[in-house]
């Protein structure tokens, strides 16, 4: 576990987030309030919408007696919309992200990054960051093992 990680406040500007990330060689970092309270974490996915999401259309829809009938949630295209026109870390970041325990086993952080599907999860205690575990982590601590 990384005891000390790269952070950034909800009011970080997205250039700074990207800029932090590329300096630092990370896919992710977690928003942290000034009270160390983890609320997020901004990703490289948070970053960048996939192509099948790039051009933003509405979802689809047919017109009924003079109004819109939408045949998909709105919902993933307010997502989308909405980290499109980020201009903060807390427009874009994924919120309550998945977290563990400082007391978490290497095999209990595996399931939840495998599960999760993210490489890096925030490491919380009461509410408060503490770290971050990476699959690079747990992979070393479960070799350890062997």
């Amino acid at each position: 576990m990384d005891s000390d990680p790269v952070t950034v406040t909800p009011d970080t500007e997205v250039e700074a987030v990207i800029r932090l990330l590329r300096r630092h060689e990370l896919p992710g970092v977690p928003v942290v309030t000034d009270g160390g309270r983890c609320v997020g974490i901004v990703t490289e996915s948070d970053l960048v919408l996939a192509d099948e999401e790039g051009d933003l259309h509405l979802p689809h829809h047919v017109n009924l007696f003079g109004g819109m009938v939408f045949l998909e949630p709105l919902s993933r295209f307010e997502e989308r919309l909405r980290k499109a026109a980020a201009s903060t870390a807390e427009d874009m970041m994924t919120a309550e992200p998945t977290t563990i325990g400082p007391e978490a086993t290497a095999a209990e952080a595996a399931r939840l990054i495998a599960d999760s599907g993210h490489n890096r999860l925030p490491v919380v205690e009461h509410g408060r960051l503490v770290g971050v575990v990476t699959r690079l982590d747990v992979l070393q601590a479960l070799a350890g093992r062997s």
